[in-house]
């Protein structure tokens, strides 16, 4: 009898290379290092503010200085967005690098205050180009099964920042000066500066990312400087006119607002307003739990520091838990994108977040322990750990060819917006009711139930954002894959 041949066995099947892995190492320490050093940059100085204000006889001027960062981060990121699509992400990207160190040089040396404020805004445009070329060069650089993974790194990269810059800076400021922390970060941003744009510079992006299998490309409307300019202006006419209530802040107010909503559509795809399924619903969504959640992070330390007489080391607590708990809660959602829906997690984190602002609203009663309001910031910061990286990306599916950069742009710009306008509702109503009543607790009760209007909005418009077509699914992530908390290891 002859004997039968055997057929060979099948070769296994190597695992797709992981976020750590040798294709993708340079570009993970490439956007790791940048967004490590523009968190530190843009978190660090914001105790400064207020005693560099006073220093240069400007602290009528405050609240300008305080919203020129948001409003010029909006500019910032139409440019990004607009000069990524038309040219390459790493291009914008290591143009915010180098400016961030500049403008940090443009504060230092500051002898007015309305230097100070040119300063704050130029490190908000840098902001600005450096968020949005991350996430498009994530877009191109990265597979599907990789780039949830990706985002949780970024936002980790902002948690020793947020952690470990403010109680830095707020020591040398009393210890030595202001300007010694922003020459300080000056310097410490030079060297990583210079160490990102050499990594960047040459990287093309990365085989295997699903650019190839995008839908049919569509007409991309591209939003005009113009536009962009008039709205990073009435962002900050409103930031300044919501901190007083005189004639002139009504009339900065109410000028603001009105060319928000002149110029802001021009900046946002078609129908976003209306919620229009794909990229529109996802911008707004976008705008919606962002000014949900810096609202409330706005009030509640008000809340411990004014009405509950906390020690501000409480609040400095409640800061801390919350970059965690957002960082933790952001990983959780890289590891759970082949089982959950992207849509459901941003209904989730917004439900996450409704509990939220129950909470902050509860814990206005004097009999409530002030650890409850802390884990109010804690169990917002989970929510929005879910749901914006989420939303980035679902923003990246919706994107048409060459338009990421584009998607990108407006998911910014919505943030922005919607920190601006809800910011300034709250702020509103909270001024209104402080004025018609006696009690220091009443307008915190107000200012936080607003706030169920954005999150519910959210949890009922999340099955808007959903990816239907099946070359927009996500292909199945190998558990040989490393977590982003791991060091790098060769994988291939």
């Amino acid at each position: 009898m002859l004997p039968v041949p055997r057929r060979p066995a099948p070769a296994a099947s190597a695992p797709p290379p992981g976020l750590f892995s040798r294709p993708y190492l340079t570009a993970t320490a490439s956007f790791a290092a940048v967004m490590f050093l523009t968190g530190f940059a843009a978190l660090a100085v914001m105790p400064l503010l207020p005693v560099a204000a006073r220093d240069l006889d400007g602290v009528v001027l405050y609240p300008l200085v305080a919203g020129a960062f948001v409003a010029a981060s909006l500019l910032g990121g139409v440019l990004g967005g607009t000069w990524a699509d038309r040219a390459d992400a790493r291009r914008p990207l290591m143009a915010g690098v180098v400016l961030t160190v500049v403008t940090l040089l443009v504060s230092a040396t500051s002898t007015t205050i309305w230097q100070l404020a040119l300063g704050r805004f130029t490190d908000g445009i840098a902001a600005g180009l450096v968020a949005v070329s991350v996430n498009v060069a994530i877009g191109e650089s990265y597979p599907d099964h990789v780039r949830a993974r990706a985002l949780a790194l970024m936002s980790a990269c902002w948690i020793v920042p947020s952690l470990a810059g403010p109680p830095l800076a707020g020591l040398v400021t009393a210890w030595w000066s202001w300007r010694a922390v922003f020459f300080g970060l000056a310097g410490l941003t030079l060297l990583p500066a210079v160490a990102a744009v050499l990594l960047l510079r040459g990287q093309a992006p990365q085989a295997g990312t699903s650019q190839g299998t995008k839908k049919p490309e569509t007409p991309v409307r591209r939003p005009t400087l113009p536009a962009a300019v008039a709205v990073s202006a009435a962002a900050a006419l409103t930031q300044y006119g919501v901190s007083a209530w005189d004639v002139r802040h009504v009339v900065c107010t109410v000028s603001g607002l009105a060319l928000l909503v002149l110029f802001a559509p021009r900046l946002l795809p078609p129908h976003t307003v209306r919620a229009g399924r794909g990229l529109p619903a996802t911008v707004l969504l976008r705008a919606l739990t962002s000014g949900a959640y810096f609202t409330l992070e706005a009030f509640v330390p008000l809340m411990l520091s004014t009405a509950r007489r906390v020690p501000g080391v409480v609040t400095g607590l409640a800061f801390t838990g919350a970059a965690l708990a957002w960082a933790g809660a952001s990983w959780l959602q890289g590891r759970l994108q082949d089982r959950v829906p992207r849509h459901r997690l941003v209904a989730v984190g917004a439900g996450v977040m409704a509990a939220a602002v129950a909470l902050a609203v509860l814990c206005v009663l004097p009999a409530v322990p002030v650890a409850t309001a802390v884990s109010s910031m804690v169990l917002a910061a989970v929510g929005m750990g879910l749901a914006t990286p989420s939303l980035t990306l679902l923003s990246l599916t919706h994107a048409p060819v060459g338009g990421q950069g584009y998607a990108s742009s407006a998911m910014q710009t919505s943030q922005n917006l919607g920190q601006t306008v809800v910011l300034a509702l709250s702020s509103a109503l909270f001024s209104a009711v402080s004025t018609a009543t006696t009690g220091q607790l009443a307008p915190f009760v107000w200012a936080f139930a607003l706030l169920v209007l954005p999150v519910a909005g959210t949890v009922c418009l999340a099955s808007r954002t959903r990816m239907t077509s099946p070359d927009q699914q996500r292909a199945p992530e190998p558990a040989a894959t490393t977590s982003h908390h791991a060091e790098p290891v060769d994988e291939t």
